[in-house]
């Protein structure tokens, strides 16, 4: 189907008026009959609907509820390049994606699958994985809209490290057959395998250095820098200072910056009523330690790219004057997917957001919960900087560029796998070479969308239609 709307349904797993336990073969030729409704060739390419909004509306419409004087900032951080515009506008692309052919098959969806929304992080058991790590936008919907803007990240990137087209067609290609191969295995491994499968971080280690001992070493180092900064006391002393008996968290304006009373009504009772909803929706387990520590200080911390603008926070927490707690508290909003895939099933978007998140991932920050402001906004907690590693694309070349693209489809695939029918979906893909040259041919036809996006974004800012604020070092 290929309806600007899909129908609000939950993550389908299962063919309409089917009742019996059907093998993974007879759900992968289901899977196949969906080829004579929507052909996989139809997936490919791009071409503009007529009525396509313009996407300086789109953004600007996107500005509603955020704070004002960050707005900039973020259009800021958007100018540097088609690439981090592309980061910043996934509004624009969900209204793209819903134009586009979908199998009708539906998952927990990322709703921002970009090459940098996935990345190492560590697990309540302190193993470092490589998984989706920035879950904002997640909602039940097709699962080719998250591969779609997957693959075209990859050709928008190989365009920002100024490959050849051919070199980023190929990285595209390699990455729509890592997520096709691995759902294949997906439809033949028993539903605990799936639920138990982790890529980690020795061997997005050993895959991205390709056997040399030099980039192992540095890549080893990088991970343990991640965990040294990650430690609370190294934390403490970069965010907060001593003011009388309790600590705060320093200034850095615009990026570190307090609220206001009017900005922040709850701080007339130190957030009193927002931190006990929040303590309800953690794990019983998690609340006993969750007790140990008290509140001392909350404030804002600008953070990423399309995030900018709403109330990003930090929290400080203590148990002991040598025992901190820092946890990221980031609003929620309404996932960009929502207009064209069906409002979610839940009430506070924080909950969406972590609902999706412990759906998708391997494993999650322990302290995942949310809660609403006195303000009527939507929040979710997890820890701040818990040995986050992003990827660095300058200086790649074509195979590590495709080498990541890889590992990140099959993060993508484990995680679609989790949620909706495995079987059905690699049955629809086949085991052919004709979906993955489709979903190329739409990533390179789709970045020079996103090229004509940029310079019109480019050319609002000169006009003085919008305004950016270019930092320093962001």
């Amino acid at each position: 189907m290929s309806k600007s709307k899909v129908d609000d349904k939950p993550v389908s797993g299962t063919v309409t008026g089917q009742t019996a336990v059907l093998s993974p073969q007879e759900r992968r030729a289901q899977g196949s009959a969906l080829r004579e409704v929507v052909p996989r060739e139809t997936q490919g390419g791009w071409k503009a609907p007529k009525k396509r909004r313009d996407p300086i509306e789109v953004l600007t419409a996107s500005n509603e509820g955020r704070m004002p004087e960050l707005v900039p900032i973020r259009f800021g951080r958007m100018l540097q390049s088609p690439f981090t515009f592309y980061r910043g506008s996934a509004a624009i692309m969900a209204a793209d994606l819903a134009s586009t052919p979908s199998s009708g098959l539906r998952v927990q969806a990322c709703g921002d699958a970009h090459l940098l929304n996935f990345g190492g992080f560590a697990t309540p058991e302190r193993q470092v994985v490589f998984d989706v790590n920035d879950l904002d936008e997640t909602l039940p919907a097709p699962w080719e809209w998250d591969l779609k803007r997957l693959a075209a990240s990859i050709v928008i990137a190989a365009q920002y490290m100024r490959l050849h087209d051919n070199e980023a067609a190929r990285a595209a290609t390699a990455t729509v057959r890592a997520y096709r191969e691995r759902m294949v295995d997906y439809s033949s491994m028993r539903a605990l395998d799936v639920w138990y499968d982790t890529i980690s971080v020795d061997r997005v280690i050993a895959e991205m250095t390709g056997g040399s001992d030099k980039l192992r070493k540095l890549a080893a180092r990088r991970v343990e820098k991640a965990r040294q900064q990650s430690a609370g006391e190294n934390v403490f002393l970069k965010l907060a200072e001593h003011h009388g008996a309790l600590p705060k968290i320093k200034d850095n304006p615009p990026l570190v910056f307090h609220l206001s009373e009017e900005q922040a009504p709850g701080m007339r009772t130190q957030y009193r009523e927002a931190l006990a909803t929040y303590r309800e929706s953690l794990p019983e387990h998690v609340r006993v330690l969750f007790d140990r520590f008290r509140f001392c200080d909350l404030a804002v911390k600008v953070v990423g790219v399309g995030s900018v603008g709403t109330q990003c926070l930090v929290a400080l927490f203590m148990a002991a004057d040598n025992d901190p707690l820092f946890l990221q508290i980031k609003e929620a909003r309404a996932s960009v997917l929502e207009p064209y895939a069906g409002q979610s099933l839940h009430a506070n978007h924080g909950q969406r957001v972590v609902a999706g998140q412990r759906l998708m991932q391997a494993a999650s920050d322990m302290f995942l919960g949310w809660t609403a402001g006195a303000n009527g906004r939507h929040f979710y907690f997890r820890q701040l900087r818990d040995v986050k590693i992003s990827a660095i694309v300058e200086g790649w070349d074509v195979e590590r560029l495709a080498t990541y693209g890889r590992l990140c489809a099959r993060a993508l695939a484990r995680a679609h796998a989790r949620s909706g029918d495995a079987a059905l979906i690699a049955g629809y893909m086949g085991s052919s070479a004709v979906f993955d040259e489709a979903i190329c041919e739409f990533a390179v036809e789709y970045s020079d969308q996103n090229q004509r996006d940029y310079r019109a974004f480019v050319k609002a800012i000169r006009e003085g239609r919008l305004e950016a604020q270019v930092e320093n070092n962001p």
